[in-house]
């Protein structure tokens, strides 16, 4: 594509698409943030009602959000290319790119992105770690790149995309990227001012850009966990303001008195109301006057509706309500199960497409690096770290029996231990395997290195 094409592209399509993105991203970054939209109150509202608003906001989308993406963490990589303890301690192939580009780490921001925006992708070109020729991975979100596919719903790489880096001033780097190479261009804020500066090929043989989307329809839509819930969150902050304009100033019984004489001057009567304190007592030297209370309102109605509006959103959501309300008692094994069973199922859902991409960066960096047997192995898949919260004599427990009864391998089950990360497993194998006295001397060895060291 020549220097005038990629600059007419970036023009008229391109960034156009990517700033009308960037609205619907700034009202997700609202509301997953806690800086939710503001509740529409009258006009000429006193400054007590604009914080009493500003303080009824709530977090809730990220709760939802935190959710599912605290359940999804990639702890290794499988393949018939790559047996279990085949390789030992030192990762090969396309798991070594992945420990390289740090990726057990920054798969949360890639997680948490494409959960809440719906969509993000990583970018992949040659690079170099220490000496070894490897592919460089970037996670980005929606705010800085957008991709264009032929068939959004069914094709698994984009025809081109566009990497937007804001620089200070007002300024934008852009990177344009198709199936040759990366074109680097600059503009202003609103697109104008495009100056074209170079370009490099990369040599893949396609646009190196994978998408992770969040419940993926047939034509390439996306939703993610903030959007359908914006309405569902804006009732609970609703909710909440109501509360706390009447904990402000209806929550207290208000003393009336009746049959007493006016006070002769509006300034008497002004000074009498500001003397009057919470612990103050009330007399009349007139026998016609009467006191009495005015009840305050109760708030039970309102922290009940602001509470049915929670257990709303944790329904549609697939969230625990506990996990949003804090309130968890005397629950059973069992009814925990089942409470979590909803968003179980649509962690499981999120593992399932994520994994997917998760194969299809691997791959490509296996064809960046010249690696075409990882390449084209669609075998291979990613394994999911067991997040779930239970208690390790439990687990053992379960384990034990799947190995006594079902006879399952015991190695088999030392990766569904909660908490145990594939380098564990293959330490494990290793003792297994090796000879106990070499096993022995190895950690004699190290002992006195170390003492020596101290």
């Amino acid at each position: 594509m020549g220097k005038d094409d990629v600059k007419e592209l970036v023009v008229k399509e391109l960034h156009p698409i990517w700033r009308k993105e960037q609205e619907r991203v700034e009202r997700i970054d609202k509301w997953h943030s806690g800086d939710n939209e503001d509740i529409v109150i009258p006009r000429g509202s006193s400054r007590e009602h604009r914080e009493l608003r500003e303080i009824s906001k709530s977090p809730w989308l990220r709760l939802v959000v935190n959710s599912v993406v605290q359940g999804l963490f990639v702890d290794s990589y499988r393949s018939p290319l790559h047996p279990p303890g085949k390789d030992g301690e030192v990762p090969t192939g396309p798991w070594y790119t992945w420990r390289a580009n740090r990726m057990p780490v920054r798969q949360i921001a890639l997680h948490r992105a494409a959960v809440a925006y719906s969509h993000a992708y990583t970018f992949l070109l040659p690079g170099v770690v220490g000496e070894r020729r490897t592919a460089s991975i970037k996670t980005r979100s929606p705010k800085c790149m957008v991709a264009v596919y032929g068939d959004p719903g069914n094709d698994e790489w984009p025809l081109y995309a566009l990497d937007v880096d804001k620089q200070p001033g007002g300024k934008q780097m852009l990177q344009f990227v198709d199936e040759e190479a990366v074109h680097f261009l600059s503009c202003d804020t609103d697109g104008g001012k495009v100056e074209y500066i170079e370009y490099r090929e990369h040599d893949i043989g396609l646009c190196p850009v994978v998408r992770y989307a969040a419940q993926l329809d047939t034509e390439g839509a996306a939703t993610g966990e903030v959007t359908p819930y914006i309405g569902n969150a804006k009732r609970i902050d609703k909710s909440t303001y109501d509360r706390m304009l009447t904990q402000h100033w209806n929550s207290w019984k208000v003393r009336t008195a009746t049959g007493m004489a006016k006070p002769d001057t509006e300034a008497e009567a002004n000074k009498a109301a500001l003397l009057l304190r919470q612990g103050d007592l009330l007399a009349s030297t007139d026998p016609n006057t009467r006191f009495g209370t005015l009840d305050e309102t109760s708030l039970e109605p309102l922290i009940a509706a602001e509470r049915s509006d929670i257990e709303t959103l944790a329904a549609v959501s697939q969230t625990p309500s506990h996990e949003l309300t804090g309130q968890l008692v005397n629950l059973s094994a069992e009814a925990l199960a089942a409470a979590r069973s909803g968003l179980r199922a649509k962690t499981f859902e999120y593992k399932v497409g994520f994994g997917e991409s998760h194969v299809q960066t691997l791959r490509l960096s296996a064809l960046i690096e010249g690696n075409d047997a990882d390449a084209a192995d669609v075998m291979a898949r990613v394994t999911w770290q067991d997040t779930e919260v239970r208690s390790l004599a439990q687990a053992a427990d379960a384990l034990g029996k799947i190995a006594t009864m079902l006879k399952v391998p015991v190695q088999a089950l030392w990766g569904l231990i909660p908490g145990i990360e594939k380098t564990d497993v293959d330490e494990w194998a290793r003792l297994v395997q090796a000879d106990p006295m070499a096993v022995l001397a190895e950690q004699l060895e190290r002992q006195a290195v170390e003492q020596n060291r101290a």
